[in-house]
């Protein structure tokens, strides 16, 4: 087979934390969570092909922030594959991603650049590795690696790693806006009042736009107080939101990118035009989140 016939692109979604709930800390660290999270149909593109040797390369509208050194996220994944794997098994490849993410947040870019790299070279270099065992690899890299992995909406719980898909999860409308500021994901955390929060509520039963706001209503993101004392543009981001007629709105992830849930696709891309107008300098994107299967 000729190289380029099996060159592979890949999806590399951004994760949206609808609801995040600190509930404890271990004694490593590690903060425990209880988070339904979406992936959503923008984010990241990435492309694996066989090369003479390797290579890396990144382009796109947030290309500046990404290092190309060994401390990528996407290169620690290749590198993971490779030795549990074996040299033999893995030749040399190129890898090119397309970064339409904002860099440092809060809607898992890096994380799901490294998941796209798992399962994209797993599939070029032909390898017999089971999701399990892509998720114990991707956890040594990040708690957020296994909830990229599966990219369907779940509950997570624990560090990020206990993970429960929820069947029969509606695509919801969203737009995501980011005031172009970064926030950094241990500030925030060492900023917390509280790590001791309940559990998230039991979904209900029938899930569509409707039932899952109300039930929004009920939640929170227990990182978006201490992200607004760090960077105050997350107010004005989640305000503009509600301005353009965001149903419900809140700061995804440690932020400080925040996402507004419309009732349709079409209210949603006339809300990121509004909000485009108004904040030209802001990362704008009107999407969906991805179903269940």
């Amino acid at each position: 087979m000729e190289p380029e016939a099996k060159s592979r692109t890949l999806l590399a979604p951004a994760k949206i934390n609808l609801a995040l709930h600190v509930t404890g800390r271990r004694a490593d660290g590690y903060h425990l969570l209880d988070s339904l999270a979406v992936f959503t149909r923008f984010g990241d593109r990435l492309q694996v092909e066989p090369a003479e040797r390797d290579a890396f390369s990144v382009s796109g509208p947030f290309a500046s922030g990404v290092p190309l050194n060994d401390d990528n996220l996407v290169v620690k994944a290749r590198e993971a594959l490779r030795r549990d794997a074996g040299a033999p098994r893995t030749p040399p490849v190129a890898i090119l991603l397309e970064k339409n993410l904002p860099i440092a947040s809060g809607v898992g870019g890096g994380s799901s650049d490294a998941a796209a790299a798992l399962n994209g070279l797993a599939r070029l270099w032909a390898l017999d590795i089971d999701e399990a065992e892509l998720a114990r690899i991707g956890l040594t890299l990040g708690a957020d690696l296994p909830m990229c992995l599966k990219a369907k909406p779940l509950i997570a719980r624990g560090i990020g790693d206990e993970l429960s898909p929820l069947a029969g999860f509606p695509a919801l409308a969203l737009v995501l806006v980011n005031p172009g500021v970064a926030v950094s994901t241990p500030e925030v955390f060492k900023a917390l009042s509280r790590r001791d929060s309940e559990a998230l509520p039991p979904l209900p039963s029938r899930l569509d736009f409707h039932t899952i706001w109300n039930w929004l209503e009920t939640t929170r993101n227990d990182l978006q107080p201490a992200a607004r004392s760090i960077q105050p543009a997350v107010d004005e981001t989640l305000k503009a939101l509600k301005r353009a007629g965001a149903a419900f709105a809140r700061m995804s992830g440690s932020g400080a990118t925040c996402f507004g849930l419309f009732e349709t696709g079409n209210v949603a891309k006339r809300a990121a035009i509004d909000i485009r107008g108004r904040h030209p300098g802001w990362f704008v994107a009107a999407t969906r989140s991805m179903e269940a299967d």
